[in-house]
């Protein structure tokens, strides 16, 4: 039961899937295995999510980059970028 709790993150399940920033100008792509920020060109990137925060990293290199969920539910999500810019994204 403990290693059930441990692998379920509630974060990690509900951003999965496609998004687009209320402005229509950015495409985000969450997969299992796979974060894709597009504004311009698309590149994939490995990503996990701990507590309410996305780390990515382009093939696992450092330094990580960190995207904090402020909002999140089933139609709508609200990041933090790394710049400090929250982005509203809809389904």
């Amino acid at each position: 039961m403990l290693l059930t709790m441990a692998c379920s993150n509630p974060v990690k399940n509900k951003i999965k899937g496609d998004w687009h920033s209320k402005d229509g100008v950015t495409q985000l792509k969450i997969t299992e295995k796979e974060f894709s920020l597009e504004d311009g060109d698309a590149i994939p990137e490995d990503y996990f999510v701990k507590d309410d925060t996305i780390f990515t990293s382009f093939q696992g290199n450092e330094p990580l980059t960190s995207f904090v969920v402020e909002k999140l539910d089933d139609h709508y999500m609200k990041l933090m970028g790394p710049d400090s810019v929250a982005v509203e994204f809809n389904r």
